[in-house]
């Protein structure tokens, strides 16, 4: 295969990585910051991927994931909520609210418990539009891991949860 033309899981290499650790005269361990390189650039692609899907269905990723969870919720759900389950600011889920009530997925209302507060309800359109795109959907998640025997899964599973717990360590003072 071509290296100009090889997959971008392939880049970068563990000899790459060795030597810009040399280079800078670290002490890191070349693998461990192989798999933290590719897993960002996985994700970065994989970003990529999941807007280019969800904009077939007239949505962005983080439209669908705050409806997928307004589902979640019963339909309702405080934006305070959402914008913590979604790991995203109150602001970008402003945003998202105002967007998706434009295309009338969900209404604000006034909260039973505090009058003050309001709420974010999945609107039966918003219910619609997931269950419409829900076998497309899923057809394509599940063919993304096809390669991945059952057993396989379930080890990806823990290690991605044990990395996600590392994340952090980018944000870090």
């Amino acid at each position: 295969m071509d290296a100009q033309k090889a997959p971008a899981e392939e880049a970068p290499t563990l000899d790459q990585a060795r030597r810009q650790i040399r280079r800078y005269g670290l002490e890191s361990d070349p693998q461990a910051v192989l798999v933290a390189v590719r897993l960002m650039a996985a994700g970065a692609r994989l970003g990529q991927a999941s807007e280019v899907h969800f904009s077939r269905f007239g949505l962005s990723t983080g439209r669908y994931r705050l409806l997928a969870d307004l589902e979640d919720s019963e339909g309702e759900k405080s934006p305070s909520l959402l914008a913590a389950s979604l790991g995203v600011s109150r602001a970008t889920v402003s945003g998202l609210i105002d967007s998706l009530e434009k295309d009338g997925l969900v209404l604000r209302r006034p909260s039973a418990q505090d009058g003050r507060a309001s709420v974010v309800v999945l609107t039966a359109r918003g219910a619609r539009k997931l269950r419409d795109l829900a076998p497309d959907h899923f057809r394509r998640l599940q063919a993304m891991v096809a390669d991945l025997s059952v057993e396989e899964r379930t080890v990806f599973l823990d290690l991605l949860s044990r990395v996600t717990r590392g994340i952090g360590v980018l944000t870090d003072q």
